[in-house]
């Protein structure tokens, strides 16, 4: 058998709907990069439904530069969760759902009352740096797993967590 039929045939796993799945990444490697994409989703989610509650809710001098910028960042958050959980889906696996399962999978706290408007911004630079770190964690993991496409989509999302740390800490600065 040749080396590529060999890899190949490694990598098929019939679904529980009797469908074939034989994608670039093998079987066992799948389900250890879904897992990471499943918590990379509740993170993307829940830091998507804190920024629009911060856009929501700023206040102050800076209102209307803090307004735009944080709704630029929930916009592109929310196509993040959702190409993420595609990703999740490509790879076989069921995407998560609700809010119990994303307050139970991800590092973000969403729970808190109302804060003053240079608090919320502290913790959506916190929450950003918390975020891009665990990204990096699942890229690693990605690219052990010879998922090449994972691997890049978690890198792309580093640069932009913290870009987005970067945006909002030098609006404290005032």
């Amino acid at each position: 058998m040749a080396k590529s039929e060999k890899g190949s045939k490694r990598a098929e796993r019939v679904e529980s709907d009797g469908t074939a799945l034989n994608t670039s990444v093998e079987s066992s490697a799948r389900d250890q990069v879904a897992e990471a994409l499943t918590k990379a989703t509740a993170d993307s989610y829940t830091l998507y439904a804190k920024t629009l509650g911060v856009h929501w809710n700023v206040q102050g001098a800076s209102f209307y530069g803090l307004h735009n910028m944080t709704e630029a960042q929930y916009q592109e958050l929310h196509e993040a969760a959702d190409a993420i959980a595609e990703r999740i889906r490509a790879l076989g696996k069921l995407a998560p759902t609700g809010n119990a399962s994303f307050r139970e999978l991800t590092v973000i706290d969403n729970d808190a009352p109302h804060k003053p408007t240079r608090e919320m911004i502290a913790e959506l630079v916190d929450d950003n740096e918390k975020v891009a770190r665990r990204m990096s964690e699942f890229a690693q993991l990605a690219d052990e797993a010879g998922d090449l496409f994972s691997h890049d989509m978690l890198v792309a999302r580093i640069g932009v967590h913290e870009q987005n740390a970067w945006m909002l800490r030098a609006s404290l600065s005032d």
